[in-house]
């Protein structure tokens, strides 16, 4: 047995087969240097080019294909070392196999890289074309196509190995009811998503108000949604809550309410109270800033010390910062008619 070894190493060890071995290797480092030379010059000359076309598209595909391209060269280096050498053969049936599932998973890598650029992809379609994709479904959308690359990739590789993907489907279906069992609260919040895909009571960058929490929605993925609360906390709540909640949309009022009730004293005569009340009501009339419907001011209230009146209307901006100033301008206003006509309020 020595012997024999002893004969396959001294064979080996030829210089002959020193000098092959060189050369593969050689073959090996002149394809790196490929590699290097490709990364330093072709593709920053190729996103050069790219830039100036200002297409994002294929500034996002040379970005996802960069780390996956340069990793083409490491395998076919491999490749040519490997048919140049004698003793090993590249038409070898695992070896052929090792690189086809190489190949395949550098191109799914690349695309699962491009994918995640995708929700960019989406929006400009929104800009240039008349197809409107809701803001909400952005990220289901490029998820998903994140998922059927990988899951395509997984049925080729799998083929590769003369996998019959039927019995691996049928595999899925026997074991569904077990997955759905273990994965109950996981499938609900899928099931909530769907729901708030469907029904769109609110998208991205709107603010909220739920039992749970009140704030502007930052994302939405197939489990939770993130909502950036006033004091810049980030609560990640899950679909399934967030969907059997009510929830109250800010961001689609188009006009916000104010409503405050002035009190005055009993011994202030009637024609200052009507006086009071019809330039109120015509300062709110002849605002710009006031919704021109649902202006109320109304002596509503006897109370225990005091007239309500009650000062009831809707700015037009739903801004929260706008909405205060405007709220704040009309209240001096307000003072200044009751320090004209001489009308004193008192506090509740």
């Amino acid at each position: 047995m020595n012997g024999n070894w002893n004969e396959f190493w001294n064979a080996f060890l030829t210089p002959w087969n020193l000098i092959d071995l060189g050369i593969a290797i050689g073959i090996f480092l002149l394809f790196l240097l490929f590699r290097k030379i490709f990364t330093k010059y072709i593709f920053a000359i190729l996103k050069q080019f790219v830039s100036r076309s200002n297409s994002s598209l294929l500034t996002n595909i040379l970005r996802s294909f960069e780390r996956p391209v340069q990793w083409v060269f490491v395998i076919l280096g491999i490749y040519a070392a490997v048919a140049y050498y004698p003793y090993l053969n590249e038409d070898n049936e695992a070896f052929r196999t090792a690189i086809k599932i190489i190949m395949i998973i550098l191109l799914t890598w690349g695309l699962v890289r491009l994918s995640s650029t995708s929700s960019n992809l989406f929006r400009n379609i929104n800009e240039r074309t008349t197809i409107n994709i809701d803001e909400i479904l952005i990220p289901f959308l490029s998820k998903a196509l994140q998922v059927v690359i990988i899951a395509i990739s997984i049925s080729v590789i799998l083929a590769e190995f003369n996998y019959k993907i039927d019995g691996l489907v049928a595999g899925l279906g026997l074991g569904g009811l077990a997955v759905s069992l273990a994965a109950k609260d996981a499938l609900a919040n899928v099931v909530g998503g769907i729901v708030i895909i469907s029904e769109k009571p609110f998208t991205i960058g709107d603010w909220i108000r739920t039992p749970s929490v009140e704030g502007k929605v930052e994302d939405i993925t197939f489990r939770s949604t993130k909502i950036r609360t006033a004091a810049q906390a980030l609560v990640t709540l899950p679909n399934n809550t967030l969907a059997n909640e009510a929830i109250t949309n800010w961001s689609k009022m188009g006009k916000r309410q104010v409503s405050f009730y002035l009190r005055i004293k009993y011994d202030t005569p009637r024609e200052k109270i009507e006086r009071v009340l019809e330039r109120i009501r015509s300062l709110l009339q002849e605002s710009n800033e006031v919704h021109p419907e649902t202006i109320q001011v109304n002596l509503e209230n006897y109370m225990d010390n005091g007239f309500d009146i009650l000062i009831y209307f809707f700015t037009k901006t739903t801004d929260w910062g706008k909405y205060l100033e405007v709220r704040e301008a009309i209240n001096f206003k307000i003072m200044d008619i009751l320090a004209e006509e001489e009308v004193m309020d008192i506090a509740k």
